[in-house]
């Protein structure tokens, strides 16, 4: 196994090397020129949300690789290492301005048109930005609720008696996601709830959620962050019941049972939502073919039978892929062959999901369609293979972060994909609603796992998990928006 550095260098602050003026203007304009070609790079090697790192309380030590990080093959060019602003300013600072000469008049004025040039350059882009913050904005009013409490906009508060269950209480976490087993030794995190602006939102009640559900039926599909989720649930409703486990125990796929009340959960495994294969069936870090205008039949060919479904997908589409159109492979996300059209992972999801919006439409499905949109993760410091780590211990407020790039990107296909299907959904009967997680996880860096996923293991370090979330933890509020979201459609 390959070895990385065990702790993070800590020690005295090397002074900064004198730089020309110039040189923040041109990493600046570096950092927002970068093409949007390579997300999946970009979410683990710079500092997605302009904030400062927390003070590291001693070494972190890296551990276990996590199944939804990006393949152990680096897809990127070496061109396409350097989008944090870090590495921008260290390259910047080892190419310092030349010396001019003092008559050397024309170039001084060339040299002031081009940086007049770069600010206009600078000014459209963050026009730009501003213009994709105002639509998010626009198009999420489209897809919600209007005459009902926007849920999904707020802050994390105190909770002083959170949480509500734990890893002796519960026995559905799954280990890699069990940070109280495995050491973590902060619980700050555990105690903050979601208070939305402009109402309240009641704390997870099990009784109550399993007197709605009587009788009624609930899926899951989407990759292990959706079935982080139902495992949350799970735990909370443990305080009442537990479910009898119907699953074969090395499936990926889950049914659950809970007889006396008459209501069972189900979670497909369709990390990309439509028909996929594998290019090496005995190694799943080899790229897979997306089939992009095929719904994926394992769970397409029974979601009538459910009252509700939540959807979701993200990470696994920063992953090598091959996609297809018509029968015919039409492109690829990170693949060796020059003869073939590279697409960005946008392109593949927002077909997938259009493919899998309109296989709930086509199935006849008489409930209700949940998108639980894309929850970012947080690495900091370095690429995710790189012992990039989420160490902090409490949540953003909202003036700390924003909401950009290419998870801002994945976000808007999703919304945009949403009113389609409640286009569509209004002819077919269907019923496809929002359950917007993302800006309330966008807020959550404290609530990984990383290095708390299993006990270290001897000369070896492996990638922290800043992808899936801790059990109990900030993921447990999904299901207080879960309950709420009930109550709109059957109280």
């Amino acid at each position: 196994m390959k070895s990385q550095a065990s702790e993070l260098p800590v020690g005295k602050a090397q002074p900064r090397r004198k730089t020309s003026r110039l040189a923040p203007l041109i990493a600046l304009i570096i950092l927002l020129t970068i093409p949007l070609y390579y997300p999946a790079l970009r979410d683990s090697s710079k500092k997605l949300y302009g904030t400062t790192s927390p003070r590291l309380e001693g070494p972190i030590t890296l551990t276990s690789h996590v199944e939804e990080a990006p393949p152990t093959e680096n897809p990127c060019s070496i061109d396409c290492h350097h989008h944090d602003k870090a590495s921008v300013d260290t390259a910047v600072d080892r190419h310092p301005a030349p010396v001019m000469k003092k008559n050397d008049k024309g170039r001084r004025k060339r040299m002031k048109s081009s940086r007049g040039r770069k600010e206009d350059e600078i000014s459209k882009v963050q026009a730009m930005m501003r213009g994709r913050s105002s639509y998010r904005g626009k198009i999420r009013s489209r897809v919600s609720d209007d005459d009902q409490c926007d849920l999904f906009s707020g802050e994390w508060v105190p909770d002083p008696d959170g949480p509500y269950y734990t890893n002796d209480t519960c026995n559905a976490i799954q280990e890699h996601q069990n940070c109280l087993k495995f050491g973590r030794p902060d619980r700050g995190f555990l105690k903050w709830r979601w208070k939305p602006d402009e109402c309240e939102l009641p704390l997870f009640d099990p009784h109550q959620f399993l007197q709605l559900v009587r009788g009624l039926s609930l899926a899951f599909v989407g990759d292990s962050v959706a079935r982080n989720h139902m495992q949350s649930l799970i735990c909370l409703l443990s305080r009442v019941a537990n479910p009898v486990d119907m699953s074969d125990p090395w499936d990926q796929n889950k049914r659950y049972e809970y007889r006396e009340h008459d209501f069972n959960i189900s979670m497909f495994w369709s990390p990309y939502l439509v028909k996929t294969s594998k290019t090496d069936p005995n190694d799943e870090r080899r790229p897979y073919e997306l089939f992009l205008d095929e719904p994926d039949p394992h769970w397409t060919s029974q979601v009538a039978l459910f009252d509700y479904v939540i959807i979701s997908a993200g990470h696994w589409f920063f992953r090598p892929t091959y996609f297809n159109l018509h029968g015919r492979r039409i492109g690829c996300l990170y693949c060796p062959e020059p003869d073939l059209t590279h697409l960005t992972s946008y392109f593949s999801y927002r077909r997938s999901f259009r493919t899998a919006f309109r296989a709930i439409n086509d199935a006849g499905f008489g409930g209700v369609a949940f998108l639980r949109t894309y929850a970012p993760s947080h690495f900091e410091g370095a690429a995710w293979d790189k012992g990039g780590d989420c160490a902090r211990t409490r949540p953003y407020r909202r003036s700390e972060v924003v909401l950009e790039d290419y998870s801002l990107e994945m976000y808007l296909i999703q919304l945009e994909e949403l009113r389609i299907a409640q286009k569509a959904g209004r002819r077919s009967g269907g019923k496809f609603k929002l359950f917007d997680a993302t800006v309330a996880m966008l807020l959550r860096p404290d609530g990984h796992p990383s290095k708390y996923g299993h006990w270290p293991v001897r000369n070896n370090t492996f990638a922290n998990d800043c992808v899936h979330w801790c059990l109990p933890g900030p993921i447990d509020a999904w299901n207080d928006f879960l309950l709420q979201l009930f109550k709109r459609e059957l109280g």
